[in-house]
């Protein structure tokens, strides 16, 4: 046990390693926030096509050169979640329908951008790291580590700032409407959030394991509880304990960061399962 910590002490002295501790529990907290607000309103699925979205952005900004591409790549990603959370139910192609043809799209074209203006001789390892995460989560610079908390605290607070009108979409939009509130407006807002997790969180676990900070945590807690505001606080709790601990087992292993977040998040489901299917049978 003395040899794990001194290992931990050891590898904490480095600055890059606590670098991504700080955004990997930043991104956590604010994925969990939306994650619940998406699984009640059967939105989880936005969140992997966005990250698909956000994949074609990041090869519009491969070709493009850009140093710091998160400044295209989150405006992009915004634009499409407006499109499909808002404007997606005025146009004849809706839903699950709209998300699939944007989302593979967005793959097909950053695909064909990063192999026809490589940022690098290795293609394959680009891919690799923006699908997937990899190791860009330990190479973050101080003025990206800056940006991820600025973002994130924006993102808090205006959860918190306007809780109550996300709340009132997310149980009974109609009611919402029908009562003066804009709708609209908070779908808009909600949609602008969940763009900004989606970017945050390709640099921790890549574009195609994002939607896994969004749904898990939400999908866990709702195995035992059952109060809104009571699954909000336990997610973000679950969610930045599960961040922190696979980030440290990955440093630990030596195994891929993104994928072994993930692994934790998957056995939290397991267990919280398990702990609903004991409750329900003792409540019975």
């Amino acid at each position: 046990m003395n040899g794990i910590f001194g290992t931990l002490s050891h590898y904490f002295t480095f600055p890059f390693v606590r670098y991504a501790l700080i955004v990997g529990v930043l991104v956590a907290l604010c994925a969990s926030l939306l994650g619940v607000v998406l699984v009640l309103k059967r939105y989880s699925h936005i969140g992997d096509g966005l990250a698909h979205v956000a994949f074609g952005a990041m090869g519009v900004a491969t070709a493009l050169r850009l140093t710091n591409q998160t400044v295209l790549v989150l405006p992009l990603t915004m634009a499409s979640a407006v499109v499909l959370l808002w404007n997606g139910q005025h146009t004849k192609i809706k839903g699950d329908a709209a998300i699939a043809m944007m989302s593979v799209s967005a793959m097909a074209i950053g695909y064909l951008l990063i192999n026809l203006s490589p940022a690098s001789s290795n293609i394959s390892g680009d891919v690799c790291t923006t699908l997937f995460g990899s190791t860009s989560i330990l190479t973050l610079t101080p003025t990206k580590v800056w940006l991820s908390v600025g973002l994130s605290l924006l993102v808090v607070a205006v959860f918190v700032l306007f809780y109550n009108r996300i709340f009132a979409i997310t149980f009974d939009e109609s009611f919402a409407a029908a009562t003066g509130l804009n709708t609209r407006f908070y779908n808009m807002l909600v949609a602008m959030i969940v763009a900004t997790v989606v970017v945050l969180a390709m640099d921790l676990v890549g574009s195609l394991l994002t939607s896994a900070l969004i749904i898990f945590p939400a999908l866990s807690i709702m195995r035992v509880l059952r109060s809104f505001k009571a699954v909000v606080v336990a997610s973000v709790v679950l969610s930045v304990f599960c961040a922190a601990l696979g980030i440290t087992l990955s440093i630990l292993l030596g195994t891929p960061v993104g994928a072994t977040i993930v692994v934790v998040y998957i056995a939290s489901f397991i267990l919280f399962s398990l702990g609903g299917l004991a409750l329900g049978r003792r409540r019975a």
